[in-house]
């Protein structure tokens, strides 16, 4: 019987990845003159992981390696404005207006509604993570709330010894959100969006037993009735 449930945050409640995008097109633009738009964000993203111990998840860590991946592809030669717009951007992707994914709202009151209980199980800055939510209006809808510098089997295992249940997972990383949730023991769906930071793709199970994919949160309730 399935006692909680516990929701993955970023693109999966609600839409954050798209301002990754659109910064890391502004990215390419402004250092166009010194190398092309592909090996740009791939230096980038190189940067981005490489800094992850130090900095997390997140917009800050996101702007820091724009800044760090400027003056190294520039040798040193980038403009103080484009700095500037990078801090900038990064200022305006905080406060950005948060958007929640078709269906979410109905989706939370849907499961709560069942008996049981709702958490969330996100990871980043913990600063930007509460103002999120605090944005997106779905806290009271949520019955636990977790914030996380990192998602994996140890993670997973804390937080289900801490609450004394086993809950399930339903998230769109299989990396961060389906896989170290098969692993601690539990259900995971996996709820796919648009796009998905590569340092977040992973192969998805093959025929396992407590693994389930679905198109989108409309599709939630009859993976719980199908599992229940």
């Amino acid at each position: 019987m399935i006692t909680a449930i516990a929701f993955d945050g970023d693109d999966t409640l609600w839409h954050n990845e798209p301002l990754f995008w659109a910064s890391t097109q502004r990215f390419q633009q402004l250092l166009a003159p010194y190398s092309d738009p592909a090996a740009l964000a791939e230096r980038l993203t190189a940067t981005e992981i490489a800094n992850l111990g130090l900095f997390g998840y997140g917009i800050k860590g996101f702007v820091l390696s724009m800044i760090e991946t400027a003056i190294q592809v520039s040798g040193g030669r980038v403009p103080n404005a484009v700095i500037q717009e990078f801090l900038d951007r990064g200022k305006d992707m905080l406060a950005h207006p948060v958007h929640l994914l078709d269906g979410v709202a109905e989706a939370l009151a849907a499961v709560r509604a069942r008996g049981v209980t709702v958490m969330l199980i996100t990871k980043g800055d913990l600063f930007d993570q509460e103002s999120k939510l605090a944005r997106s209006g779905l806290a009271e809808l949520l019955d636990v709330i977790e914030i996380v510098s990192e998602k994996d089997a140890a993670t997973y295992g804390r937080l289900l010894t801490r609450h004394g249940i086993a809950p399930d997972q339903a998230g769109n990383s299989v990396r961060s959100d389906v896989l170290p949730m098969l692993e601690a023991g539990g259900w995971a769906v996996h709820v796919p969006y648009a796009s998905t930071w590569v340092h977040e793709q992973a192969d998805a199970p093959k025929d396992h037993p407590r693994y389930r994919p679905i198109g989108g949160m409309g599709e939630l309730a009859g993976v719980l009735d199908a599992i229940a």
